[in-house]
């Protein structure tokens, strides 16, 4: 099976100061850290908003927003430079991910999300999909499944952090 995101590519690693810095935005609601943080995204990820037709937030589950009264996934992908096509919408609350073994993270968000109404007219072009961090890709390649179903050509994914995970 090939892989369903075709680049992908994160600022840096979750920890020290950018953790410090998503966890702000994220955590403590401080979303004018959104059009820096975006601006080091659209720095390091060139080549992956190269040619893309849109970027896609990462939904969260109605509930999830409400709760935290933003998407930090939005607030991102607004500072990126494509339009910002909300074409993905999460269908089913889910744990998480942060709560759960990597083991368990790609069970958690199978079928969670959905295309929107706002995908029809985007067969065969390419989007970029945003997020804050990722660790073991379940999120972007659930996300990634729904946007193909759904007639996207190409998938590619922007996070400000990804986890790396030692050897011990």
């Amino acid at each position: 099976m090939r892989p369903r995101i075709t680049r992908c590519r994160a600022i840096g690693e979750y920890e020290g100061r950018l953790r410090a810095i998503v966890h702000a935005l994220k955590y403590e609601g401080r979303r004018s850290l959104a059009a820096p943080l975006a601006a080091r995204m659209r720095e390091r990820g060139q080549f992956v908003l190269a040619g893309a037709d849109a970027v896609v937030p990462v939904p969260l589950h109605p509930s999830r927003r409400r709760e935290r009264g933003f998407n930090q996934a939005a607030d991102l992908a607004k500072h990126l430079g494509p339009r910002v096509c909300p074409a993905l919408t999460r269908i089913r609350p889910t744990v998480p991910q942060a709560m759960l073994a990597a083991g368990r993270r790609h069970g958690n968000v199978r079928g969670a999300f959905a295309p929107t109404r706002a995908l029809a007219g985007m067969a065969g072009q390419v989007v970029v999909l945003v997020d804050d961090v990722t660790t073991t890709g379940a999120t972007l390649e659930a996300c990634a499944r729904a946007l193909q179903e759904g007639g996207v050509g190409e998938v590619r994914a922007l996070t400000a952090a990804r986890v790396v995970t030692r050897p011990r």
